[in-house]
């Protein structure tokens, strides 16, 4: 008895020593990866077992036993810090709710990235635009058989399940009436790995990553060769403009004008070479995304910039100087007037959405996050190391992320010119107003209409600043332009006689709104083709003008001359960005809720969800915005959604049942 109790101390000191070696690297998780063999990991097509320790936050560790593990990437495989694949032995929620089950996993080691950060960014890029299924990204230290290898990145691997590419996944084995139209997922893959096949029309290699290898049958093959032959088909045909003939029919044009700016704005030079995308069940369009693999974007590789004789990608389209392989789609399309003007054009609802400020941003994030965990990588790895094409080596980590912030912002200003001068001009169109909350934002100094106690002032365009958000309402054939966060009437209090020259220089401020004042209404006079306006008060016969041009925040907006320059001088002329829907409570609508469900959220999990008493009934899809109008997540109602990557704040969920839209607003 007395050497049983012995034994089973020692088990238990044994294991308390075990648990107590698994301990964070730095303030990230770490993952303790130990090979049965106790050797390296040396291929990228053979398995190897391990055991796996994950060390998360607060310190708690969960142990995986016959986890199999092997190298992955193609030029990523051959630099020094390695990146792998974890394969479970069972479907595991690796990362939590919210996230994929799964058995395979990604460990990227971002090594040709010095702020390790490229890909994590333009996930989140991705999430800003309307891409449906962007990897995850966790980043965490590793150990690998008790030698600490760096910080790395946990994401998905790329496939069909819920949570990745969540389309339809066909019966395997296949029966002989099963739907094989879809899902599919596709990639053009410069390095033509796996079940390839060549298009018929631009010659482009394009992968079938699912059905997978070892799954799918010969129909399937052709049934899917014959659709992306049918795109390039009406891509190449003459009438390739209509979207009814041609391409745009067989493409869901949103992901793909998304997909393509997530391209230019990461300047990826890769992203034609490697090009994700998907098609649905029953469906016949193809979608865009995900978007993988940006590493060597944000002007990280000096390979095609130096072999045309440019010191930078940055002010080049990579339509014309990246890699090929689906960029001949892309460049058929530039010939397209309705692409033209698309890509323009929704560049700019992104700009206007707060794009640049959200990926700085993002930015600053990761960068506080891996503060500690990338000065213990590169005390392994060299700051100043070069791993493969970086353009750039600097002596400190922060160097290189202000050099990616600085690419950010340059790089966007460029594609804003790039993308106007490629589109056709328009003559700007009248303003219709919509259900939304409206910015003004001055052409010269892009900072928004604000208020300032009861004067009217310019601020930095902020998408959740409340008081630059404006109301445009219809008063006969005028205009009310009132602010949400005050809830007054812009107004010109311009006194004594009146006309488009006569005393001008008063201050515009805001008073308690009547529509029957000559002083609140105001028409909005469409300027040029740029989408530009004149804000002219009907009572004075001036227009709103910033005060001396200057760039200061709080520089008053003025009543003024009205003349031959409201055309061209941009103190006058302002964009009106919409920044989000109206509430139900301004618009007059109400949704009573009905007794079979009800949405909840749970601030502790920082999970959002339906309940019912009837689960059959949570069968339609929901949407999470910001209040200002920015799409951030969706997800089925049935399966609830994570808001633990999202910042505090109000945020709108909205869903529609049969005919009816539903909204609701919750806290985070």
């Amino acid at each position: 008895m007395k050497k049983l109790v012995f034994l089973l101390l020692v088990g238990l000191t044994l294991a308390t020593t075990a648990v107590a070696q698994y301990v964070q690297q730095t303030d990230l998780p770490t993952i303790y990866i130990e090979t049965f063999d106790g050797y390296g990991i040396t291929s990228k097509e053979v398995y190897k077992y391990c055991r796996m320790h994950y060390v998360n936050e607060d310190g708690q560790v969960t142990d995986y036993d016959s986890v199999s593990i092997r190298g992955r990437g193609n030029s990523t495989w051959n630099m020094a810090k390695k990146p792998y694949k974890i394969k479970f032995l069972n479907k595991e929620k690796f990362l939590g709710t919210g996230y994929a089950k799964a058995k395979k996993w990604t460990l990227l080691a971002n090594a040709a990235d010095k702020t390790m950060m490229r890909n994590a960014v333009t996930f989140a890029l991705g999430e800003f635009t309307s891409l449906k299924f962007n990897p995850a990204a966790k980043f965490v230290d590793v150990v690998l058989n008790n030698s600490y290898i760096g910080t790395y990145q946990i994401s998905d691997q790329i496939d069909v399940r819920a949570h990745r590419v969540n389309i339809t996944e066909q019966n395997y084995p296949l029966g002989a009436d099963d739907n094989i139209t879809g899902g599919y997922l596709l990639e053009v893959d410069g390095f033509r790995d796996g079940n390839w096949f060549s298009t018929a029309t631009y010659n482009a290699p394009v992968r079938i990553h699912y059905p997978e290898d070892e799954e799918i049958v010969e129909r399937q093959t052709i049934f899917i060769k014959n659709q992306v032959n049918a795109f390039e088909r009406a891509l190449s045909d003459a009438n390739f403009t209509d979207s009814l003939k041609g391409y745009r029919a067989y493409v869901d044009t949103l992901s793909l004008i998304d997909w393509y700016l997530c391209t230019e704005v990461s300047a990826n030079i890769d992203g034609f070479y490697s090009t994700y995308f998907y098609k649905d069940q029953a469906n016949p369009r193809f979608y865009w995304g995900p978007l993988w693999d940006y590493d060597i974007a944000y002007n990280n590789d000096y390979r095609v910039s130096r072999e045309q004789g440019l010191s930078s990608s940055v002010h080049s389209l990579m339509v014309d100087i990246a890699y090929s392989g689906s960029r001949e789609w892309v460049r058929r399309m530039w010939e397209d007037p309705w692409f033209q003007k698309r890509v323009y054009h929704r560049f700019k609802e992104l700009v206007d959405a707060g794009l640049v400020s959200y990926m700085l941003q993002k930015v600053d994030s990761l960068q506080n996050l891996l503060s500690q965990s990338q000065q213990l990588n590169y005390q392994r790895w060299g700051i100043s190391t070069r791993m493969y094409h970086e353009t750039v080596l600097y002596s400190s980590y922060d160097q290189y992320v202000a050099d990616l912030k600085d690419f950010i912002t340059e790089r966007c200003a460029y594609l804003e010119q790039a993308f106007y001068s490629k589109k056709p001009l328009e003559p700007t169109p009248p303003f219709v107003p919509g259900d939304y909350y409206y910015h003004i934002v001055n052409v010269k100094t892009s900072k928004a209409m604000d208020v300032n106690g009861t004067a009217v002032v310019q601020f930095a365009d902020s998408r959740t600043r409340e008081s630059e958000d404006w109301m445009i309402r219809p008063v006969g054939a005028h205009f009310q332009i009132v602010n949400r966060a005050c809830e007054l009437a812009l107004n010109d209090p311009t006194t004594g006689s009146v006309g488009p020259a006569v005393n001008v220089g008063a201050h515009l401020n805001v008073v308690t709104p009547d529509e029957d004042d000559s002083r609140q209404l105001w028409n909005l006079l469409p300027q040029g083709t740029d989408g530009y306006y004149n804000l002219e008060n009907v009572y004075s016969q001036h227009v709103a003008n910033l005060e001396g041009g200057r760039s200061d925040d709080n520089t008053a907006i003025l009543s003024y001359t009205s003349d031959s320059r409201n055309g061209s001088s941009t103190n006058r002329l302002w964009r009106i960005v919409a920044n989000g829907p109206l509430p139900d409570a301004v618009l007059g609508i109400e949704h009573p809720e009905p007794d079979e469900y009800a949405l909840a959220y749970d601030p502790q999990r920082q999970w959002l969800h339906f309940g019912s008493a009837t689960p059959e009934a949570l069968s339609f899809p929901v949407s999470v915005f910001t209040v200002g109008g920015r799409l951030v997540a969706t997800f089925e109602a049935s399966e609830g959604c994570s808001m633990a990557s999202q910042p505090s704040g109000i945020y709108v969920v909205t869903w529609k049942t049969g005919r009816n839209v539903r909204s609701v607003k919750f806290r985070k």
